[in-house]
């Protein structure tokens, strides 16, 4: 591999419905093989797996590089949440299990957690090695097998990630990847022997795969998009608070769904915290993302920078003031000159109303607006479609509590920002999604109960 911004890296064929059918297929057959496997079998070869993602760390992270544009230094921290995940689940894998209800006359019942059998996970491009892990992590803990569908503008780590899996010992065809497009994901989501989807990428797009999950009543967990607020107190750490928003608005290339997009700042430390957090956006070090100081790498591809580059302008219009960034940045290496680069954005004198405050950009622009009291905020804050995220940072910590409280989002943070510890829940509430990943929650999405009830005397017939 080579950094090579606007070139192709590789050509993938798309897989139609004949090799849709066939990963499913030979999903299904090593499902009956895993699903027999106790939860301790199933323990030894995911902590193999992630063994291998361990070892193997610096390679996946330039891979993960190459395949999205995100920084080195962040592609490693990837990595680590992927095996973590891995290790995780394996830990759970050998713990799962049902209960046992004394009932009346020495009769019992009990319930058995069952796999659910071939699971969908469908990738989202910012994020493609750690969601597959993510996904796959609690599926192959339940017993379950997964063919996976990565998004077609970065379809290369989780093949490498199949790849492992297979070194580890899991059944040939347990973890399966096709590549594609909507023609792909369509074929996946409405072939009858899947039993459960799980997508991430936009709220347009998973609407879509909900309608075409309800016709065959298949489960389904869905993380989309958010327009997250981060409220930052006038007791706040100012200096925590600035890296806070530093953090909440442009981790790859502000190319994260739970973003803290819309940063409220209590009004008398308005000026304080926007002059420090423009000082540092400007330091931010954009460029080779394959360099150890590079902190912004490029964005995605070239429609999705004009896009970015659209909210802007748009927000301009509207009445807010760009305070630093938004416009294109070229690096000095000739090698790089046609990467999808851009200054990160800070964007004050900004109104709920605009465009650039409701709707979620992803890229890198944070939006500045002054709030006076904790009742305006929380309002203001909870006055949107989505509900993925969100921060507070004060010092006063019955406040802070008090806050995320009422706020309508899934993943909360108090005095951080965008850290995502596998033991702990996350997905969204209103249009950001349900169902959740990471924590002992995705094992009820993974699995069913089974309830068995046993009579230990006659029948007690009303016939």
């Amino acid at each position: 591999f080579k950094t090579c911004p606007g070139r192709v890296l590789c050509k993938l064929p798309c897989s139609g419905e004949k090799e849709v059918d066939l990963a499913v297929q030979s999903a299904k057959a090593a499902f009956k093989i895993w699903s027999q496997m106790s939860g301790m079998e199933r323990c030894r070869v995911m902590l193999e797996a992630a063994r291998i993602i361990r070892e193997q760390r610096e390679e996946i992270a330039t891979m993960e590089t190459i395949n999205n544009g995100k920084s080195i230094f962040e592609a490693r921290v990837d990595i680590d949440i992927s095996w973590q995940c891995l290790e995780y689940y394996a830990g759970l894998a050998g713990s799962l299990a049902g209960e046992h209800i004394q009932l009346p006359g020495g009769s019992f019942g009990y319930t058995r957690r069952e796999p659910l059998g071939v699971c969908v996970g469908i990738g989202a491009w910012n994020y493609p090695f750690q969601i597959a892990c993510w996904k796959s992590g609690p599926a192959l803990a339940c017993g379950n097998a997964m063919v996976f569908k990565p998004s077609p503008f970065t379809p290369i780590s989780v093949v490498r990630l199949a790849e492992i899996f297979t070194e580890a010992g899991v059944p040939k065809g347990l973890f399966n990847v096709v590549q594609g497009g909507a023609a792909t994901g369509q074929f996946l989501c409405q072939h009858p022997d899947v039993a459960k989807i799980s997508f991430t990428g936009s709220v347009p797009t998973g609407m879509k795969i909900m309608e075409m999950a309800a016709k065959g009543i298949k489960p389904v967990t869905l993380e989309l998009g958010g327009k997250s607020p981060l409220i930052i107190f006038s007791d706040a750490d100012l200096d925590n608070a600035v890296k806070g928003a530093l953090m909440a608005n442009f981790l790859t290339q502000g190319e994260v769904c739970c973003n803290g997009t819309r940063v409220f700042v209590e009004r008398k430390i308005l000026d304080t915290f926007t002059k420090e957090v423009v000082k540092r956006t400007q330091k931010i070090k954009i460029g080779d993302p394959l360099l150890e100081d590079t902190r912004m790498g490029a964005l995605i591809n070239r429609p999705h920078l004009n896009r970015v580059q659209g909210f802007i302008k748009q927000a301009k219009e509207q009445g807010a003031e760009v305070l630093c960034g938004g416009d294109l940045y070229v690096p000095d290496d000739p090698k790089l000159k046609n990467g999808y680069y851009m200054h990160p954005c800070v964007l004050g004198n900004c109104k709920d109303e605009m465009t650039c405050v409701k709707e979620e950009i992803f890229g890198p622009v944070m939006a500045i607006l002054p709030f006076d009291t904790e009742e305006e905020v929380v309002e203001r804050a909870n006055a949107t479609k989505f509900g993925l995220a969100g921060g507070v940072f004060t010092r006063d910590i019955q406040k802070a509590h008090r806050v995320v409280a009422a706020l309508k989002a899934g993943m909360c943070f108090i005095n951080n920002y965008n850290v995502s510890p596998v033991e702990l829940p996350f997905g969204g509430y209103k249009s950001s999604g349900f169902g959740r990943e990471n924590g002992r929650a995705a094992i009820e999405y993974y699995s069913q109960l089974k309830t068995v009830c046993v009579e230990m005397g006659d029948v007690e017939s009303v016939f």
